[in-house]
């Protein structure tokens, strides 16, 4: 019988996850199928929605915005990662209990790493924003050996606390937080990681171009949307390489399909099939 998956959000017509999955079952042979579920705005929508699904012999979710957080909360089992991260975005039902994962920063790591051939072992990473994406990227980072990390936000206190919460998690990696206006005074970073909502509005970060060191990547997050403001800033200020998010998207896809089928698909057909060119 056809083992059945989803992705659950709201809202979800945008989603590329059935496109993602779809091109990954049929590259490994799986008899699956993978659906959007709209979890509505109502309050207990996404916990009825993800009750029917699994009484109907679904076998595991995907899980966007805006039921991360809801996601966790609703597991019997979850991983480090999802804890401290605070939100999880695949569940899989196993004999009747629903582990959770969270694999959006393992995605990041495997795209600088592997897809953009960074090896992020001693470098300076720079994160902006101090919500949900970041606290998600920030144990994978510090596991590949990253040199330090610092965490600006617009509001300093908010990524002062969050370094301070996690730093004893995060082995030898040096981590700090502050505001934006504190960067100038700091020494260049390898990797700028823009974690903001910001490019949604249209708007940059206001990071100053001394962030950036020679040769730097500089990574949006956001996805499909060529070159955003962040990237027009990372560009301006000279010598940055540039990326967005689409290889994230794909590669915490392809962790979440081999947790759920036991075989880790190759990305580069769905890489080819979503990469928009940064223009």
């Amino acid at each position: 019988m056809t083992d059945r998956y989803a992705v659950i959000g709201h809202p979800i017509a945008h989603s590329k996850s059935p496109l993602i999955h779809g091109l990954f079952a049929q590259a490994t042979a799986q008899d699956m199928s993978y659906e959007a579920i709209d979890g509505g705005a109502d309050e207990g929508g996404f916990e009825r929605a993800l009750a029917a699904f699994r009484a109907a012999g679904g076998k595991g979710m995907n899980v966007t915005l805006p039921f991360k957080r809801r996601a966790l909360a609703a597991a019997d089992e979850a991983s480090e990662d999802a804890r401290l991260a605070g939100a999880a975005n695949a569940l899989r039902f196993d004999r009747g209990r629903t582990l959770a994962r969270n694999f959006d920063g393992i995605g990041l790591v495997r795209d600088i790493e592997v897809n953009l051939g960074l090896a992020l072992t001693g470098c300076r990473v720079l994160l902006l924003g101090a919500g949900g994406a970041t606290r998600g990227a920030l144990l994978p980072l510090a596991r590949t050996g990253a040199a330090r990390i610092v965490i600006a936000n617009r509001t300093p206190a908010k990524a002062r606390d969050l370094a301070r919460e996690l730093a004893p998690h995060l082995g030898d990696c040096a981590i700090d937080g502050g505001g934006f206006d504190e960067l100038a005074a700091q020494p260049p970073f390898d990797v700028v990681i823009n974690a903001t909502s910001a490019s949604l509005s249209g708007e940059a970060p206001a990071v100053p171009a001394s962030a950036f060191a020679s040769g730097a990547l500089a990574y949006d997050m956001m996805y499909g949307k060529g070159l955003t403001p962040f990237l027009t800033l990372a560009q301006d200020a000279g010598g940055a390489r540039l990326a967005d998010g689409v290889g994230m998207l794909v590669e915490q896809a392809a962790e979440a399909f081999a947790w759920w089928r036991g075989v880790r698909p190759d990305t580069r057909a769905a890489l080819d099939r979503l990469t928009v060119p940064l223009v």
